[in-house]
């Protein structure tokens, strides 16, 4: 049974018209984060990433185009972030990305067990006051259970432009016996998104991470 994880509220914002558009509109890539919920995404036996914490979806939408036969399952809880990727499906005719609007640590459970090919994280909450650690996502027990429906040698692609909180996801992740990696080059292609825009402008340069589902 995977340990009970922490959740966070959601962040609604104010959104855009186009934001607020998309989101009013049904939508077969909007899903629920239950077990039949997720059905359609692992229904065609394309290889499956799971992405979490999309941001706006420039990351994803820039994955989804340039590799239309691996599908994205991605969550993140910020609305006008959703409103941004919803739309961007629409747009683009983008067939492939499935979006949950939750807390991705209630979404996991409802994920098969070594369904999934890959995961994404990028940028997380860094949750820079150590009051606050408590609620970084990455944590021992989060890395558990997102290996349990990670496929052996699959991959989990981290980043941050925070080395404290590298430190911290190369701590937990590394005291689990489900993964092995550290630090990596940036990878070419990994899109820049906009919020590692302002944290380059800001002087801060992001730190990548690569880890693999390692045998049970």
């Amino acid at each position: 049974m995977d340990a009970l994880l922490p959740t966070t509220k959601h962040r609604r914002g104010r959104r855009t018209a186009r934001q607020q558009a998309a989101l009013d509109a049904p939508s077969p890539y909007l899903l629920a984060s239950s077990e039949a919920g997720l059905a359609p995404v692992f229904d065609s036996g394309d290889p499956v990433i799971l992405d979490v914490g999309f941001g706006t979806g420039e990351a994803v939408v820039a994955y989804a185009a340039a590799d239309p036969t691996t599908r994205i399952l991605a969550v993140d809880m910020h609305t006008p972030g959703i409103g941004d990727l919803l739309a961007s499906i629409g747009e683009l005719g983008l067939d492939n990305v499935f979006v949950i609007d939750g807390d991705v640590r209630e979404a996991l459970p409802s994920i098969p067990s070594g369904a999934l090919t890959g995961a994404r994280t990028f940028f997380p909450d860094p949750w820079p006051k150590k009051r606050h650690h408590r609620r970084r996502l990455i944590q021992r027990e989060f890395a558990d259970a997102l290996a349990d429906r990670v496929v052996e040698g699959g991959n989990w692609h981290i980043a941050t432009d925070w080395p404290d909180y590298a430190e911290h996801v190369e701590h937990e992740i590394g005291s689990s016996p489900h993964w092995r990696g550290g630090r990596i080059e940036r990878p070419a292609d990994r899109p820049v998104t906009r919020y590692e825009r302002r944290g380059i402008a800001a002087g801060r340069a992001a730190i990548d991470l690569l880890y693999s589902r390692m045998a049970s």
